[in-house]
């Protein structure tokens, strides 16, 4: 499971941006987030019993925020991403650059909130990943 795990992410992070960047761009972007998010749906509920537990509906009720939160941040970022395309961001720099800022921005939350800690190869990996951003902006 822990390499099927992130294969499934590679995977489908390749499958999400292709698809992003061939939506059509006549189609309003929230009737095609409306779309995605039916699949999602459907596809979510089917999968409940992939992972069975005994009592489904108990776990919806222990639900808390940070489902919530979560489901209000995938909609921004698929939204963005659907914009950013329509808007001439390549598919070649637009999940490198926004995932590298990203982490970036969790680097740092990691420390201030979470009180963790970075080794010299995290710092000299850090500072590569800085490097690359200016190199993509040339």
């Amino acid at each position: 499971m822990y390499y099927f795990s992130i294969l499934l992410v590679i995977i489908c992070s390749a499958m999400y941006h292709i698809g992003q960047k061939f939506i059509n761009e006549n189609i309003n972007p929230m009737v095609s987030m409306t779309a995605t998010y039916l699949v999602a749906l459907i596809v979510s509920i089917g999968s409940i019993f992939l992972f069975p537990s005994k009592n489904i509906v108990g776990a919806f009720k222990e639900l808390s925020w940070p489902s919530y939160i979560l489901g209000i941040a995938v909609f921004g970022i698929e939204t963005g991403f659907l914009l950013a395309y329509r808007n001439g961001w390549n598919i070649n720099v637009a999940p490198l650059f926004s995932t590298t800022i990203s982490t970036l921005v969790l680097v740092g939350i990691g420390i201030y909130i979470f009180k963790e800690h970075l080794s010299v190869v995290n710092i000299i990996g850090i500072c590569l990943c800085i490097v690359g951003l200016i190199l993509m902006k040339k």
